[in-house]
């Protein structure tokens, strides 16, 4: 068939049998030629369409994206706000501080290059890097971010004392640093910090996100609504906010980081963060390969995926990845030992013999196996987690498992079974089972512990106002150095952190002079007295000393676990299998 027979320009006397249009009248013949042209381009236009699409999704599957799940949502992107972890970890991503911890707890450079330190310890001075630049956003100049220099860093860190911005991050420089005079501009590229007094762990004070570098013209122009139009420099970029929904972080193409072979940082394109209020929907999410890790376990499924030895049943071996680390937290139960308050007066708690029966009676070893599938060390030093590097538990006697003496020292305070007062522990819902062991271990003693479960809002609020005598609490590092634990301690500190409203003036005299001891050996060594002092007085009784747990998709690497377990994703990437 020739070209005019296949597209029907047929003459009637040349009608072929095989040709079913070539039956047809001329004007029927017409339409369903039309109608097969047509047909023959949206067939064409479909198939470039797919073509089209499928480029796109291979585009987006060439995408590094990094996803996971708040469940206790973000309520600010503003650093002077990041009081809890939810909000560190991503204003970590949006911006930098001057200096940073590396992965094994050092001061390294961020902003700031160098940086040198007075003979009196009291002078600071920085010198910044001349590469940073903010990200691009209305508030500059043809809308292109602009240097960062000295005067921002002075800008961002009197912000934080400023009373008008009623930051949660004021009291790191209190009484340490002069809010007025403290902090200087030499010239764009070096920042001097002045204290009041020598504070050895001022450098670890600024590496929280607290201090990070903010654009006064985005806070001005913003004003309220900067909480949700971060402007930084870090690796990512807020792209989407959908509160209580989903979160995108974009990457900072202008980013000034590289690594070792000088490949631009960071890696992933973009991060995804969903707001999964519900454990057990987190974990299914990341079950289906939707998150790329999940933090922490939760109770309720926690033997479902670990073995009381804390690994991974071998079920679970091929499909993910456990990553465990130590972690600057101490979880243990406080004790109101004010004799002055009403609550401690007549409660069998201020006697030190009790308290101290309380700390002989548990079996932190097997808590930790039963109750916490081996995340963790038991407690059985002082308050001082591992991972700092003034601990050492061979020097601090702590509390092993010694029922006996316990019920010793029961007697000696005037306690038996037949006489034992209700003493009521207050817990939170997901520690009510650890509240519940040692309760029972309690009462293998004679000592009647009643566990009391609330809301973390309602203990926070009655341990802040002295009216919880016994208490679940912890304490996370701020920074690391003990100094953040002593300071739970010290009796000229409110409640917090003195929660326990501790007093002892032998303590009180080795926090102040470890305050001015600039050899780290020497003031590493006052605060292993002053926590064996806190053991033997028994105002607490540690629980374990807590590790990060890392659930982790296999396609993911570079993510490593760090004692501060922040979320660090600068060098990560997700690899598809």
């Amino acid at each position: 068939m020739d070209l005019n027979q296949q597209q029907g320009y047929t003459q009637p006397q040349q009608n072929c049998a095989r040709c079913p249009i070539a039956l047809l009248p001329l004007k029927s013949a017409t339409q369903q030629v039309f109608n097969l042209y047509s047909t023959a381009r949206l067939i064409h236009v479909f198939f470039l369409l797919c073509i089209l699409l499928s480029c796109a999704r291979k585009q987006q599957n060439d995408q590094q994206v990094f996803y996971y799940n708040e469940t206790t949502g973000v309520a600010t992107l503003d650093p002077a706000f990041a009081r809890n972890q939810s909000i560190m970890w991503v204003t970590h991503q949006l911006y930098n501080t001057i200096v940073e911890m590396d992965a094994d707890l050092n001061i390294a450079p961020s902003l700031a290059k160098t940086w040198e330190i007075s003979a009196d310890r009291l002078i600071y001075t920085f010198h910044l890097r001349k590469d940073v630049y903010f990200n691009d956003d209305n508030v500059f100049e043809g809308g292109k971010g602009r240097l960062l220099t000295a005067n921002d860093v002075v800008y961002s860190l009197q912000r934080i004392v400023d009373t008008k911005t009623a930051s949660s991050g004021a009291w790191i420089f209190n009484n340490r640093v002069d809010a007025v005079n403290g902090f200087t501009a030499i010239n764009d590229s070096t920042f001097q910090l002045t204290l009041l007094r020598p504070f050895q762990p001022i450098l670890g004070i600024l590496t929280m996100q607290y201090c990070s570098v903010v654009a006064r013209e985005a806070v001005e122009k913003y004003g309220n609504d900067f909480r949700s139009h971060p402007c930084g420099s870090g690796p990512f970029r807020l792209k989407y906010w959908d509160e209580g929904q989903a979160m995108v972080l974009e990457k900072n193409k202008q980013y000034w980081e590289k690594d070792e072979t000088g490949k631009q940082l960071p890696y992933l394109d973009a991060v995804k963060i969903s707001f999964y209020d519900n454990k057990a929907t987190e974990f299914l999410e990341f079950r289906q390969k939707r998150l790329s890790f999940i933090n922490d376990i939760d109770p309720s499924f926690k033997d479902e995926v670990l073995t009381k030895k804390g690994t991974l049943r071998n079920e679970w071996k091929d499909k993910i990845l456990l990553d465990k680390h130590a972690y600057l937290n101490t979880e243990y139960f406080g004790i109101l030992v004010d004799t002055q308050n009403a609550l401690v007066k007549n409660s069998p708690l201020k006697t030190k013999a009790v308290r101290q029966a309380i700390n002989y009676c548990i079996n932190r070893q097997q808590l930790m196996m039963y109750m916490r599938n081996s995340i963790g060390t038991a407690a059985t030093a002082g308050i001082v987690p591992k991972g700092l590097p003034s601990n050492n538990t061979a020097t601090i006697t702590g509390y092993q498992y010694d029922p006996a003496r316990a019920a010793q020292l029961l007697r000696q305070a005037g306690i038996d079974r037949k006489n034992a007062p209700v003493i009521k522990l207050l817990t939170i819902p997901v520690y009510a089972d650890i509240a519940s062991f040692v309760a029972k271990q309690a009462a293998d003693i004679g000592l009647v512990i009643q566990v009391e479960v609330i809301q973390k809002s309602l203990l926070l609020q009655q341990t802040a106002k002295e009216q919880a005598p016994f208490f679940r609490a912890s304490w996370i590092a701020d920074y690391p150095d003990a100094e953040n634990y002593m300071t739970m301690f010290y009796s000229k500190n409110p409640a917090p952190p003195n929660y326990t409203r501790y007093n002892n003036p032998f303590f009180d005299a080795l926090y102040e002079e470890a305050l001015q001891e600039t050899n780290d050996s020497l003031r590493y060594a006052l605060y292993r007295k002053m926590d064996q002092l806190v053991i033997d007085d028994a105002p607490v009784v540690p629980l374990f000393y807590d590790e990060v747990i890392h659930l982790v998709n296999k396609e993911v690497v570079g993510f490593p676990a760090n004692a501060l377990n922040l979320l660090e994703l600068r060098r990560t990437q997700v690899k598809k299998q």
